[in-house]
Order: C-alpha cells, then structure tokens, then sequence
C-alpha cells in the first residue's frame, strides 16, 4: 500500500493503535527528496496532524507510559502520552503544591512560596516550543489555573532562558513550559520551575508525579470555567533583555554596548541556526542592531516536523552553517545551532566546532581573566576537566555535582558561570537555568573583546593550559531500575590506587567520583565515567583523554567493565 493510500486510510477512531508519527516520518522524507513536490507531501503532513490534534482535545485515557517528573520535567509520545486530558491532570497536581500550603508548609521553602494566596496573585508564566499543538497545551494550562484564581502571564511561542527571565522579573510563583527540549517530533513535553525560576527539586517533581497518577487513578478531573480576566500577556525576550541589562555589573556583559559595537565590524558575519525551533521568532530582535547583511539565517521557518532531523545542537547539525560561513569573505566568523526550546547552544567559527565542554570552559576564562571576575565554576560531574585545571591555575574552587542543571543551585550566587557538556550554559546574575542566548553573548563579547575567532582563542587557552580531549558514547541494556543499580554497583571494586589497563598502559586510578555513577580519574587526568541514563534504557559512558588518540582506549575500556559485569 503507498504511503499517500495509507495517510488516506487513517481512522480518527484509532487512537489507540494508529502510528501517526511513522507516517509523518516517510512523508517528511518524501518532502525532503522531491522539492517540486514540497507542497503535495505537506499536505498529506498536514492531514496526518489533523489527527494528532484530534487525539490530543479528544483522549481521555491514562497515559500509555505512566506519568513521571524527572531532571527536566515530563516527556511522552504525543496524544499518546502528553494531551489536553493529561496536561490538565498534570497543571492540576502542581496547583495542589500551592493548595497545600496553607495546612503544610513543608515545601515552602522548595517553591519560594509561602500560601495558596500568594502563588494565585503572583501567578504563573506559561509559554511552549514550536512543537505541534503547543499553543493547545499552553491554553489548557492557562484554563485550569485561572479557574482556580491564579493569574496567567501568557508568553506563548518562547525559548525556556526568556521564560525563566520572566518569572525573575516578574516575580512570578511558577512557570510552566510546553516543551521536550532537543527530543524528536513526536515528543512533547511539561517543565515546572518554581520562584526561582531554575529547574524544580525532585521533592517537587516527586510531589507533582505522585499528586498526578492519583489523579489519574481517581478517573475525577474536575473543571471549573476559566476565567480570561485573569490572563495577561507576557513579552518573555523583553523581560530577558530586562534581566541581562539589569544584571550587567555582576556578569560583565553589557549586552547593549557588544551588539553596538559588533554592527561597527566590517570584517564580521554570523550565522544563526534556529532548527526551526522557538528561537526563531526572537532572532531578529536580538541581533536588531546588526546590519542585515551580516547575519545568516537557516532554518527559521516554522516546521515542526524538524525537517525529520534531531533537533539538537550536534556536531551534524552544524554542517549547514559551518558550509554557509565558508562562502563569506569575512575574518571573523560565528556560526551558532539552537535547539527548539532555545536552552542548549553550540557553536563554530566555520572551521572550528566548540561544544560546552570546551565552550563552558572558556566562558569561565573570560570572565574571569577578561572581565576581571573572581569566583568559582560549576560543571557537572559528565562535563570536561578542562574548567577545573582552569580554576586551579586561576586559584578558585570548582564546584562538580551531578548530572542535572538543577544540581547547580547551592552556588548560583558564586560561580561565574554553570554548564554542563549538553550545550547548557549560565552566568552569575542571569536565570538559574540554561540559557543559549546568553551562549551567544558571551560569543560575541569574545570576538568583540580580542578581535579573534573563537576557535583561536580556545586553541590559545589549550596551549596555555592543556588539551582536553572529551567524548560520550553509551549501550542499549535491558536491565532497569534496582535491577540495573545492582549490576552497576560492580563496578564499585574500582577504588583510589587500583591500575587499570587502558589501551597499552597500565594507569593507576588517582580519584573515585561515585556521586552520580563512577566516575574514575587517573593520574594524566584522563578519565571515564559510567552512569546509568535517567531518560532512556541505557547505560552512558564519558571520557576525557589528554590526547586525540587516547579517547578509543578509553572507550574500549569503559566497553570492557560493562561487559565484563553482563552489560
């Protein structure tokens, strides 16, 4: 049967077993490999989303996979996992958060928020990514919580930094966003942050996964009338462009003055790659002031199909602007890859690709030896040493707990900066959670502030301080939960002074690390980490060799102890 018969042939009534993603899947291929027909096949996309939006107002049945808050947020299938039904079961368990205040203050100090009073007058920021049916979910939300008296600043369309900016400036109690990050097309997605505006503890995620499959469990979702009065619209880049310029003499980047005097560069261009994703409909104002000539725009339509790639910013992803880069004549050149929820950022000077574990790293010098800055760093525990032989050179503390942005809290007001090797990245004084626009500032203040690429400025700090080599890579295992602890736990008979063969040397294992998985370091500073993932059925595996070739030892080794305890 073809594919346009079978799009045809496409049951409403069949939620329940119909794979609409497969099908959307083939005719973004087919879109893709036969330009002149673009328009045909979009159609047939489209009629396959008139189905997916039918499930999405229309299910009413629990989740296929159950519900559950994990380091960022809830993730599930569209219409399957994550529609109206279950975005209003899930708005309802967090309003509950606030319900119980005023009988419980247990977790007041975790939301930053003292009574059920105060969360309904400060209200809460909603917005969503470019995903399919995002502006559904976000107003399902916003109905729920102002039938229960809360105040709604509606930001629709906005990327997760804007959105945590504007809980910070608007004092608001929550936020929630609509969003599965860097996941495929057929994932949607549910963040809460609280007061803060940084990614919730897991007491609350905890809370709101179990207040959730209750209400599940109950088969009771009670609705009362929203009411629109209590709406507002929220302008989130505003209110982001207020907290940068607000916060200036903490980070040391006057975002004004670098984009003022980056548009007086005649030897300068920048390539943007949105992916399609949230950032493109705040591009144009960030970079207002820069003369249109200079900047390169790719991928800036709406598509929530991704073009049928991974939205994420990957190595492979960042060919398109690396190729367009190269056709200009310019000097000095940044190419930057979004992805859809606009919190991870990687970038490129066109021959050059820096990712975070090298770009969290040089943000951390250039504070600190360019904008004249003390304080500490923050990376997590999967993320490059490069940082830490930085901070002891410069005679500051690291600060390196586990895998999670969240994790960074205890030392916001300390460390100059917080990432981790997944594109995320933050300053002091900016929002508690990762941010790419603030990515792409610190990228142009560098150029702007030494007249140079970005690739020979981190070739510079590596030649003065050491080359890092980084790399990831990780199994398919059937194992899960205790289970899995318990196979992991093995590995526990790799402790301080034990030798491990990698490659043809023998190293001896200097530092144990098991605060999220093992993570052994040995005396060249190499080192690997293994760790179960916390999204997927798999068991990851982090290296840092100190030169190229040591990585495939490290990675053959990290393989051997894994296979070695049945993985």
């Amino acid at each position: 049967m073809s594919l346009p018969t079978q799009i045809d042939q496409l049951d409403s009534a069949n939620h329940l077993t119909s794979d609409y993603f497969d099908l959307i899947r083939q005719a973004v291929a087919c879109r893709e490999q036969e330009p002149d027909r673009a328009s045909y096949w979009q159609g047939k996309i489209d009629q396959v989303y008139d189905l997916v939006e039918n499930e999405i107002r229309s299910r009413t049945t629990p989740p296929e996979n159950a519900i559950s808050f994990g380091t960022s947020g809830w993730r599930g299938t569209l219409g399957k996992d994550i529609n109206c039904y279950t975005v209003t079961i899930v708005t309802q368990a967090i309003m509950q958060l606030y319900q119980a205040l005023d009988i419980d203050q247990t977790l007041v100090s975790y939301l930053g928020i003292s009574s059920l009073a105060e969360a309904q007058q400060r209200g809460a920021v909603i917005g969503h990514d470019n995903r399919f049916g995002g502006a559904i979910f976000a107003e399902t939300a916003s109905n729920v919580l102002t039938a229960a008296g809360f105040t709604v600043h509606q930001a629709w369309e906005a990327t997760t930094g804007s959105l945590s900016a504007a809980v910070l400036e608007l004092k608001a109690a929550f936020s929630i966003n609509l969003t599965p990050s860097h996941n495929p097309l057929e994932y949607a997605g549910f963040k809460f942050n609280g007061a803060d505006a940084g990614p919730a503890a897991a007491v609350l995620t905890n809370q709101i996964t179990q207040n959730a499959r209750t209400l599940i469990d109950s088969s009771i979702v009670t609705q009362k009338d929203s009411q629109s009065q209590l709406v507002k619209p929220c302008d989130a880049l505003a209110l982001w462009l207020q907290l940068i310029r607000r916060n200036k003499a903490l980070h040391g980047l006057d975002f004004d003055q670098v984009l003022t005097k980056i548009a007086t560069l005649e030897d300068f261009v920048i390539g943007v790659d949105c992916v399609h994703g949230a950032t493109r409909i705040h591009i144009d104002r960030l970079l207002a002031t820069l003369p249109a000539d200079k900047i390169i725009k790719l991928r800036t339509n709406a598509d929530p199909t991704f073009g049928g790639l991974a939205p994420e910013p990957s190595d492979a992803n960042m060919k398109p602007v690396m190729t367009a880069l190269n056709k200009r004549p310019e000097k000095l050149k940044l190419g930057i890859v979004m992805d859809p929820d606009g919190d991870r950022i990687r970038f490129t000077d066109g021959t050059t690709i820096i990712n975070m574990n090298g770009f969290g790293a040089m943000a951390y010098h250039f504070l600190h030896e360019e904008k004249k800055k003390s304080g500490l760093v923050a990376k997590t525990v999967a993320t490059s040493n490069m940082a830490n032989g930085l901070a002891t050179a410069f005679g500051e503390e690291v600060f390196e707990p586990r895998v999670g942005f969240k994790e960074f809290k205890p030392v916001l007001d300390r460390a100059l900066v917080c990432f981790e090797e997944s594109d995320g990245i933050t300053v002091i004084g900016h929002t508690p959670e990762k941010d790419a626009y603030i990515g792409l500032v610190l990228a142009l203040d560098m150029i702007l502030s030494r007249q140079q690429n970005i690739g020979d400025y981190f070739a510079a700090i590596k030649e003065e301080f050491g080359h890092y080599y980084p790399a990831k890579d990780g199994v398919t295992v059937t194992q899960k939960g205790e289970e899995l602890l318990a196979t992991l736990s093995q590995l526990q008979k790799y402790t301080t002074g034990t030798t491990v063969q990698i490659g043809t040397e023998e190293k001896t294992i200097s530092e144990v690390i098991a605060i999220d998985g093992l993570k052994l370091i040995f005396e060249d500073k190499s080192w690997l980490l293994i760790r179960p993932s916390g999204t997927e059925p798999k068991v990851r595996f982090y290296v840092e060799a100190r030169t190229a070739a040591g990585m495939d030892d490290l990675f053959s080794t990290a393989k051997a102890m894994l296979a070695e305890i049945g993985l």
